[in-house]
């Protein structure tokens, strides 16, 4: 796990690069057969390619990590880790509203972070759910998204998954921004150490998901990819899109 979160940090720190980098090398891949996907994933050919190395490295390497640390540790314990991370989040989600021009989102946000570390114990119970606030769940793609700028070709990101060229790089600035990778008060094995725990703790939240994922989909890349749009185009208009042109 440590070696793990070692090459996670590597990675992240230089997203941006490989995302400009897949770009351009997917100039040489194979034009896709359907108008539909054309205009939405024209780098499909290289997509899957990219999608199949992902899916190896977690079969052989993040996955059996992530069903062994489901074993060991009880749920209540696994929620209190995740409680915890996405309490930490709140933060940067009331940062990203105020950005987008939603003040009153951010101040629930600022308020289930002292609610949540006060009386949730350094969030490890999401009490402020309970009360009434709600979490707005905002990043950078999505800002951008907001301000105007184009969502770009469908891109999978070694390692990362499912993206757009628009979101590959809004990742980029949140990993910049990110408290861990950022801490001055935590020294390098610490950061590796926590890093990968939100790696596993959070691949060990979606093992339930990927059971309907593999029962549900005849073609798993079209299905994560439709799945992945559709959900990021939800976030972006916080839960309300409008109708899709008949063009799109």
């Amino acid at each position: 796990m440590k070696l793990l979160a070692k090459f996670w940090t590597f990675s992240m720190q230089r997203l941006i690069l490989v995302a400009g980098v897949l770009v351009l090398s997917a100039c040489a891949t194979v034009a896709p057969q359907s108008e539909r996907v054309a205009k939405i994933d024209p780098l499909e050919g290289f997509n899957r390619g990219v999608f199949e190395f992902n899916q190896k490295l977690d079969e052989y390497a993040i996955k059996p990590v992530a069903e062994a640390y489901r074993f060991v540790l009880p749920e209540p314990v696994r929620k209190g880790i995740t409680n915890f991370f996405q309490n930490i989040l709140d933060i940067y989600n009331a940062g990203h509203n105020l950005l987008q021009g939603k003040p009153m989102d951010a101040v629930s946000d600022i308020g289930r972070f002292v609610v949540n570390s006060t009386l949730g114990i350094l969030g490890i119970f999401d009490v402020a759910t309970d009360m009434g606030l709600e979490k707005h769940p905002e990043d950078f793609g999505q800002t951008f998204a907001v301000w105007g700028v184009p969502q770009g070709p469908y891109l999978v990101l070694p390692f990362f998954g499912p993206s757009t060229v628009r979101d590959g790089v809004g990742f980029g600035f949140d990993i910049y921004t990110d408290f861990v990778l950022n801490s001055d008060r935590l020294n390098s094995d610490e950061k590796i150490g926590i890093t990968g725990l939100r790696i596993i703790n959070l691949r060990a939240n979606l093992l339930d998901a990927e059971q309907l994922v593999d029962a549900a989909a005849f073609d798993r890349y079209s299905f994560i990819r439709d799945s992945y749009l559709q959900r990021r185009r939800n976030q972006v208009f916080d839960g309300n899109p409008p109708p899709l042109k008949e063009e799109d």
